[in-house]
């Protein structure tokens, strides 16, 4: 076939070929100057970036019969054996299909043989990270200390997968996407070197869909010519590439600012008809979005721009939608985007996307909106009426000369303990009952929070028993309006009472108080208990404490529990 594709006629040839990598180019420009190359390099980065090309005009540079020169001359014979593969000692090893220890043998074999026509043997590894780890580890012994008319250049898309060992005795540099500007750059002086026919705007178009590779758009622009009749227009190259027209995003735009499902669901369809890809239709809405906030924010900053065109639908529309909407536009499509990658219906996360989009509060209308600016004037008026009554309000001297004295309303009572049953508890206390209950307090907690009685259980987490009879016992709160709420709540005090029942066989009614009044109705009762004669069985049945009050006196001792 006597045509070739693009990207194969327009193959770099100097190193002010390669677009968008002047921090390697630079770099290899100096070392060939200063003739300081190294024995091995690794070229890593995405596809398409010039990764194998800098390394063949690498390898014409060092053999160039013109050296030191930082390009070669590509006239001398070893420049033109090396562009049309006929020197041998410039050996392209492609690891993807030669992957295995033995073939990788076979050309380290021949790494001591001196080369025949040029000073240096380049080897050129493409794809090396898909060498076996047997064929990494014959590699390695010869990278480390090759001969000296040897130079190993390696190439690969996924520098993660090769061995640190290898990596460690190389020059890395690494190749990076190429901008959309430099690749519109490069295909404008491709397509008016080859005589073709092309609308800028196209090439705008079929730069953003190469994503950063070079290669990619050449053949996408080879594939719009193709497509084309009299020329590459912007029809042609949404096309080729997939991507959506301005006219359709504008379409839908004034779609989810007006909330119209409808048109925006019928624009969907049309776009679905003509064979749209719904991740590439996303990815180019985010994009108009994006390019809609940055015109919103830097309106001098054109260039800077990747989807939208400043057509006077765009303008407009970017007038009256409000960065906020913007903001929650791009979360939504960015959410939506990654819930399609998941998925095999992406066409139903899309329809969704656009009803929510379109759903959206638009806050523009509602600031706007006539009821909403009355509501705001009355405001207004209420607020200058306040104002205005603070400004004339009488003093307080003027206030109490003018009204008649009151009596001073009654303070609110604080809660108050049953004192009395309290006490009758504390008459027939015994140890064994109080340690009876204070056994089954944890387990009682536990059954609360398991039947979903949280708030009850959390009333009792800062509560303990202070003294039991046989029928009733004091439960002692920490805080008093932790006991009010607990005594008060009956469904509490009767699911205490039958758990209490059905662990012990014994029915306890529960008094509550609060810590502070307990000590000094705890106070009272023994003082009284004192001066009848009668230290409470409680008391009377510790022979230590009957001791302590003939010693001391029951005035100066406190029994705690």
């Amino acid at each position: 076939m006597s045509y070739q594709a693009l990207y194969r006629v327009w193959r770099p040839q100097s190193f002010a070929d390669v677009v968008g990598q002047e921090h390697v180019t630079r770099t290899l420009q100096n070392a060939l100057l200063q003739q300081k190359t190294s024995h091995a390099y690794l070229f890593s980065g995405p596809r398409g970036t010039g990764k194998t090309s800098a390394a063949k005009i690498l390898a014409k540079a060092v053999n160039c019969e013109k050296m030191p020169i930082s390009e070669p001359c590509n006239e001398c014979a070893a420049c033109l054996g090396i562009m049309d593969g006929s020197n041998q000692d410039v050996i392209e090893f492609d690891a993807a299909s030669n992957s295995r220890v033995e073939e990788m043998r076979d050309v380290l074999d021949k790494v001591n043989f001196a080369p025949n026509s040029v000073p240096y043997k380049v080897y050129i590894i493409d794809e090396v990270h898909m060498l076996s780890i047997s064929a990494f580890n014959a590699l390695l012994k010869t990278l480390e200390e090759p001969p000296q008319h040897v130079i190993f250049i390696l190439a690969t898309t996924e520098p993660h997968k090769i061995p640190l060992t290898i990596i460690s005795r190389c020059q890395r540099f690494d190749f990076k996407r190429i901008t959309a500007q430099d690749i519109v750059g490069r295909m404008t002086h491709i397509a008016t070197e080859s005589g073709l026919q092309f609308d800028e705007k196209a090439l705008h178009v079929i730069a953003r869909a190469a994503e950063g590779g070079m290669r990619d758009a050449l053949s996408l622009l080879d594939q719009a010519v193709s497509f084309s009749e009299n020329g590459v227009t912007v029809e042609d190259a949404l096309a080729v590439t997939g991507s959506v027209a301005q006219s359709y995003l504008n379409q839908l735009g004034q779609a989810m600012y007006e909330k119209d499902i409808p048109k925006a669901l019928e624009a969907l369809e049309e776009l679905m008809r003509q064979g749209k890809d719904p991740a590439r239709f996303v990815e180019d809405l985010i994009l108009y979005f994006r390019d809609m906030l940055l015109y919103k924010t830097a309106p001098n900053l054109e260039e800077s721009l990747e989807r939208a065109m400043l057509d006077e639908e765009f303008t407009t529309l970017s007038k009256v939608i409000l960065p906020e909407q913007i903001y929650e536009y791009i979360d939504i499509l960015n959410k939506t985007q990654q819930e399609m990658r998941f998925s095999n219906h992406a066409r139903i996360y899309l329809e969704v996307c656009l009803v929510k989009l379109c759903q959206m509060e638009n806050k523009a209308s509602v600031a706007n909106d006539s009821s909403v600016q009355e509501l705001f004037a009355k405001i207004d008026i209420l607020e200058k009426e306040i104002s205005s009554l603070k400004k004339n309000r009488p003093t307080g001297e003027e206030v109490a000369k003018s009204q008649p004295s009151k009596k001073p309303a009654r303070s609110t009572m604080k809660y108050r303990a049953n004192t009395r049953m309290i006490k009758e508890v504390l008459k027939e206390a015994t140890r064994e009952d109080l340690n009876t209950i204070k056994s089954r307090w944890g387990d009682l907690l536990d059954m609360l929070n398991s039947r979903q009685m949280r708030s009850q259980s959390a009333l009792l987490n800062d509560a303990e028993p202070a003294a039991a009879s046989p029928d009733a016992f004091v439960l002692k709160f920490k805080y008093e309006i932790h006991c009010q709420m607990a005594v008060e709540n009956h469904k509490l005090i009767e699911t205490i009472s039958e758990f209490l029942k059905e662990m012990s066989g014994k029915e306890y009614r529960f008094v509550g108080v609060p810590e502070e009044q307990w000590s000094e109705i705890r106070e009272e009762f023994l003082q009284t208990q004192t001066e009848n004669g009668d230290h409470g069985e409680e008391e009377n049945e510790d022979p230590l404490i009957a001791e302590a009050m003939k010693l001391v006196g029951a005035d100066l001792i406190e029994i705690k529990n």
